[in-house]
């Protein structure tokens, strides 16, 4: 599955994960391959996913919108 995670500056991260966890507006949420498509309002938290060659990795966001479609899951936070 592929995490990109985008600001109106830059990407952040882009690349193969095997989990995601996100923190949605109402509560966290975690993503795994094959996850039905889904858009969702983040609030301020952090982003923890975890890599395709098994690092687990933290990205603080201040809210956002996440968008999972056909195993992408795309983060745009500010």
């Amino acid at each position: 599955m592929t995490l990109k995670i985008i600001t109106a500056q830059q990407i952040e991260f882009e690349g193969e994960v095997t989990q995601v966890t996100l923190p949605g507006a109402m509560g966290k949420f975690q993503v795994l391959a094959g996850h039905a498509a889904l858009i969702a309002a983040l609030a301020a938290g952090e982003v923890n996913y975890t890599t395709a060659d098994g690092q687990t990795l933290t990205q603080a966001i201040n809210g956002g919108v996440a968008d999972v479609k056909d195993n992408t899951v795309s983060v745009c936070t500010y």
